[in-house]
């Protein structure tokens, strides 16, 4: 059992079964559901885990307790990697008071069709909650990413509870960068919530934390400023690695072919970073995460069915999801007799905030020639100018 602090310990659990989270994101090294239990003159139980993990849970919580019912359970996100525990908790623990939102309890009508009345205890942003030598503070942070969520501070300890916030995929038994797995989950799950991550910032900003205890992911315990800055960045949208991203699709091998050639040349022109994604056949989630990182995209896709192949798409409709914004866009189109691939993705991107273009674009007819060379040499001379 992982002490974190004075009275506060780690009872969640690593989950390696599942292979899809949220059914789309791949999660290779699984995921893990974060729970605490922070001992005082009261006993409160920070979230609970997934249904299938119950049993596992309970005996963790059942080891910290040592004899001891808790007095509260804090839901601080009602999904259902968390609360999915909730009744067999209250079945075990009937005295114990339900602390949450008034959102949280509108969720639990829906999914248990109860707000467990008689024994809850609807907080407020800035509600404060005494377990003796502790209190807790209570932090409204709707739509991070779900509107019900509450952080929890413990001042005492300097320890901040931060619901799905500063969480990564992958379970806590695996080794592996912080960066590379929270960036995908963010910009997947939280991304499009920017502003409302940033609301949540300003009341962390406030408060003197020394340790943060996500839902999902590790501890964070050491260089915190690091962790909040990628947040700051983030969640305003900004670039975090210069660069430029070559997301595509092909067909016949002759998009690939002008891809391969445009990611060459903007490497021989200096630039600083060129990642290159097939989107038919890489992760679309990683695709997004290198997107949102990176400050230029190229998209190079064929003409099909009169307009775009579907990768490419579905790739633009997740940014779109996703509210990318504030960055450069570059079009690269493949088209046998009628290129129109640059129309269509020009028509969603045009959605987006903030997008300036790249004056240049390439387009091939079936395979590439002296023309399409000369234009994929000019944009790649203009964008390694940026850099």
């Amino acid at each position: 059992m992982q002490q974190i602090a004075d009275g506060i310990f780690y009872i969640g659990v690593n989950d390696h079964e599942l292979d899809l989270f949220e059914g789309q994101y791949i999660v290779p090294n699984g995921m893990a559901y974060n729970s605490y239990v922070i001992m005082d003159e009261k006993v409160a139980v920070m979230d609970g885990v997934d249904g299938n993990f119950v049993d596992e849970w309970m005996g963790k919580l059942e080891a910290a307790l040592d004899g001891r019912t808790p007095d509260y359970l804090v839901v601080q996100h009602m999904e259902p990697d968390h609360s999915g525990s909730i009744l067999a908790f209250v079945e075990r623990y009937p005295e114990a008071t339900i602390v949450g939102s008034v959102g949280a309890f509108n969720m639990m009508q829906n999914y248990f069709g109860t707000k467990f009345e008689g024994h809850n205890l609807v907080v407020k942003d800035g509600a404060t909650l005494s377990l003796g030598t502790k209190e807790l503070t209570f932090l409204a942070a709707m739509n991070v990413h779900w509107p019900e969520v509450i952080f929890t501070y413990d001042a005492t300890d300097k320890v901040l509870f931060t619901a799905d916030a500063f969480g990564k995929f992958g379970a806590l038994d695996v080794d592996e960068d912080w960066d590379c797995e929270a960036r995908r989950y963010y910009f997947g799950i939280v991304g499009k919530f920017g502003p409302f991550v940033q609301k949540a910032l300003a009341k962390v900003d406030q408060l003197d934390v020394q340790v943060i205890c996500p839902l999902h992911g590790p501890i964070l315990s050491e260089d915190l400023g690091h962790y909040l800055g990628q947040y700051r960045t983030w969640s305003a949208y900004e670039v975090e690695t210069p660069g430029v991203v070559i997301a595509y699709s092909s067909v016949y091998g002759h998009t690939k072919e002008a891809v391969e050639l445009l990611a060459a040349k903007l490497k021989e022109k200096g630039c600083p970073r060129v990642v290159v994604t097939d989107l038919a056949r890489d992760d679309q989630a990683e695709a997004v995460e290198d997107a949102f990182r990176h400050g230029h995209l190229v998209l190079a896709t064929t003409t099909y069915c009169g307009g775009i192949f579907p990768a490419m798409h579905e790739f633009i409709s997740h940014l779109l999801d996703h509210d990318y914004q504030k960055r450069t866009i570059a079009f690269v189109e493949n088209g046998s007799w009628a290129p129109a691939a640059t129309k269509g993705m020009k028509a969603l991107t045009d959605q987006m905030k903030g997008i300036t273009y790249a004056e240049h674009g390439v387009t091939v007819k079936g395979s590439l020639n002296d023309a399409s060379r000369a234009q994929i040499d000019a944009l790649a001379e203009e964008l390694a100018a940026q850099f």
